[in-house]
């Protein structure tokens, strides 16, 4: 129509001669980006890392979080997953709770594996601990056992290790206690976490153990009582969530 808009396909007016795209939109950031990765402008603003912050190597360092119920083989995985990078010639910091001295302060694992670790404390700064520890000899993993006894302040100091010194952390831990309550430190995983994994094992009926039972050395389940207390297979009870009911129900496994 004469003086009306045009109606022609889009088709239609990439068919005439010397057509080309609008591409102007697009040549920032998107072109910038595309020139980064080929390593032809190494100055753009998208390639340059953030001030202050530890070296990018073009990879994102995660928070991840690995929870499950009791036994289910955290500290297996962490101390396999530790040994991994150290075979590749690569560092790594293991951390667990002061509270659970069932190995006198080591990750140990039920199969008879174990490692040196540090300890992390209420009040104690990871970050600034981490970083130190960095400057002086490059890290590349962090790794955390017995991840619930976290303070809300760990979980943000971690998640600033990842942010700030690019160096991915591996928390393990058990998600809830023995009343079905989330742990201060899982729920705060839970809420940071950039990666979230579950290991699995089983009840006794043979459907996936979600849930955990606390006993008494009479073999009656605990209803109440304080949320931490050390202990392993001889207090500990990992149940299906069925079965989780049924023993709150009864106080028997």
């Amino acid at each position: 129509m004469p003086g009306g808009p045009d109606r022609r396909s889009w088709t239609a007016r990439r068919a005439r001669p010397g057509w080309r795209p609008r591409i102007a939109t697009l040549r920032t950031p998107f072109i910038w980006a595309l020139r980064s990765i080929s390593g032809r402008a190494s100055s753009s603003p998208l390639h340059a890392k953030p001030r202050g912050w530890g070296d990018w190597n073009g990879t994102m360092a995660k928070l991840y979080f690995y929870y499950s119920t009791m036994n289910a083989g955290k500290s297996t995985a962490l101390l396999q997953a530790s040994y991994n990078y150290g075979e590749r010639g690569m560092r790594t910091l293991v951390y667990t709770s002061r509270l659970d001295d069932r190995a006198n302060g080591l990750v140990a694992s039920r199969i008879g594996i174990s490692a040196e670790a540090r300890h992390f404390v209420p009040g104690g700064d990871l970050f600034a601990e981490i970083g130190d520890d960095h400057a002086a000899s490059p890290v590349a993993c962090v790794f955390i056992d017995e991840a619930q006894f976290l303070t809300p302040d760990h979980v943000r100091q971690l998640a600033r290790v990842v942010d700030q010194l690019n160096i991915p952390v591996l928390c393990y831990g058990l998600r809830t206690d023995f009343l079905g309550r989330l742990f201060e430190g899982s729920a705060q995983l839970l809420a940071w976490a950039d990666t979230l994994g579950e290991i699995k094992t089983v009840c006794h009926c043979g459907r996936k153990a979600t849930m955990v039972v606390r006993v008494d050395p009479d073999g009656t389940v605990e209803r109440a009582g304080a949320q931490v207390e050390i202990g392993g297979n001889d207090r500990y009870v990992s149940l299906c969530r069925r079965h989780f009911m049924g023993a709150m129900d009864t106080g028997s496994v």
